[in-house]
């Protein structure tokens, strides 16, 4: 298996290296250069598989040999063995036809436990074998960063530095990360978005020269390893409802695009999903662009799901890549132009291609908060902002009785307590692992968003830790 930069200027790798590198040299994201394909019986055989086990059988084959099946098999069951619900991604009926994936039972209460949990793994494993060391460096809206936070605490090989928006999070997300109170972790509140924080990642990706020094790699789902942890929850869904017997259309909280586009890479494998159904909530760019063509940046507008507060989704350029015919200086031209001038539109051709796949609905505030009370009250799931942007989305957008809707809840209630309660009139509890999370010190560096100034800290941090 060999994987290929979105900007076809970085050179083709396997997979432990595209692990560990995360985003391409030429500032693209790797693909697989193909795609493992599941036939209709095949996608019948996962049928009563352990959500471990079919996991092991939709991931194996992006490995490429590159770990031995039973090595691989092991962190997978040692992953999802701690998770707290026995089906790991359980399936709730809200409607006929419509059902919501609870992707919130890892330890962190979100969607980025499925993959990062066992990336985390992953790393421990290869860096092992090679004898070497990493320094993970990402950007969070609010999930990514204590997930993967938990995945890497403690691990010997790896130094984790993560940055997030400050005062863009909620209280919960924020004290998950800053209260880890690990060595080789590093946390950083930045003045300014999320986009802010992915660039900067990006800029000190590009640098050469610190990239090296430091060995860095991403968690971010501009890893593909990301990706093909999420491409899991797809086929589990959708065979446990009758795959491939059945045609599915899944609804997904938007922000980055990396969730959705598991989706869409599970669809090219093999699985039958007729559309994808992206929520936005009032940061409303990819409905924007589904609905006029044209994609337009403006400014950044906080909400009460802070973790979609995006203007910039980096997976993204992954699925324009499909759709340039993986011409790679084409996608980086019109990602050079899109930056300039903040606005661009891809060509009518690839917009109605995109379009027959995607569509998107935007929920304000207002609506978030209604629907929040009226699921609760209708079905007695107590759903968080984001999961019911992807629910209320899929509800607009779901138009042919013979498909099955399946809405991504894609964090816990008790991570927004105060939006859900206000909305509810019920104020969700944390699990009991994180009953005192309000107890906990934090731990934390507040910086401006300047690039030389967050380089120059992590180069300082880094130096202690070898001094040490």
């Amino acid at each position: 298996m060999k994987y290929i930069s979105t900007r076809s200027s970085a050179p083709d790798l396997e997979f432990e290296d595209v692990l560990l590198t995360g985003l391409a040299r030429d500032g693209g994201l790797y693909v697989p250069k193909t795609w493992p394909q599941f036939s209709q019986n095949s996608i019948r055989e996962l049928r009563g598989l352990s959500y471990a086990e079919l996991a092991v059988k939709i991931m194996l084959p992006f490995l490429g040999g590159a770990i031995p099946e039973d090595d691989f098999r092991n962190m997978v069951e040692d992953t999802y063995s701690g998770f707290s619900h026995p089906a790991v991604a359980p399936l709730k009926q809200l409607r006929p036809n419509q059902w919501v994936a609870e992707l919130f039972h890892g330890p962190t209460l979100a969607f980025k436990d499925y993959p990062l949990q066992l990336v985390g793994r992953l790393f421990d494993y290869v860096l092992k074998k090679r004898g070497k060391t990493v320094t993970v460096i990402g950007a969070t809206s609010g999930d990514t960063g204590s997930a993967a936070i938990e995945a890497c605490r403690d691990r010997k090989a790896i130094e984790i530095f993560m940055l997030h928006p400050k005062g863009r999070v909620s209280d919960v997300q924020r004290r998950q990360m800053t209260t880890v109170q690990s060595k080789n972790v590093h946390n950083i509140a930045l003045s300014g978005t999320f986009d802010d924080c992915q660039d900067t990642v990006k800029a000190l990706f590009a640098d050469e020269s610190f990239r090296d020094a430091h060995n860095l790699s991403a968690v971010n789902s501009i890893n593909w390893a990301r990706i093909m942890g999420q491409i899991v929850y797809y086929f589990w869904t959708a065979v446990s409802l009758g795959a491939p017997d059945q045609k599915f259309v899944y609804a997904v909280p938007t922000g980055n695009f990396g969730n959705v586009y598991a989706g869409y890479a599970a669809k090219k494998m093999g699985l039958p999903i007729e559309k994808f159904i992206v929520g936005s909530n009032e940061n409303d760019i990819l409905t924007r662009f589904f609905e006029t063509g044209t994609m337009s940046m403006a400014p950044v507008v906080t909400t009460s799901s802070p973790s979609m507060d995006i203007q910039i989704s980096s997976n993204f350029e992954r699925l324009l890549f499909d759709k340039y015919d993986q011409d790679g200086k084409a996608v980086a031209l019109a990602l050079e132009d899109f930056r300039n001038n903040q606005s661009i539109e891809f060509g009518q051709g690839r917009w109605q291609e995109i379009c027959k796949d995607f569509e998107g609905y935007r929920v304000s505030d207002a609506e978030t908060k209604a629907a929040i009370a009226n699921t609760f009250k209708a079905t007695g799931e107590l759903l968080d902002p984001h999961s019911i942007i992807g629910v209320t989305a899929g509800q607009k957008g779901h138009r042919n009785p013979d498909s099955i809707m399946i809405a991504l809840a894609t964090a816990h209630a008790a991570k927004f307590p105060a939006a859900v309660e206000n909305a509810s009139g019920v104020r969700p509890d944390l699990p009991a692992h994180l009953t005192n999370l309000f107890e906990r010190d934090e731990r934390c560096e507040e910086l401006p968003c300047d690039l030389n100034q967050i380089r120059n800290y992590i180069t300082k941090k880094l130096e202690v830790k070898k001094s040490t």
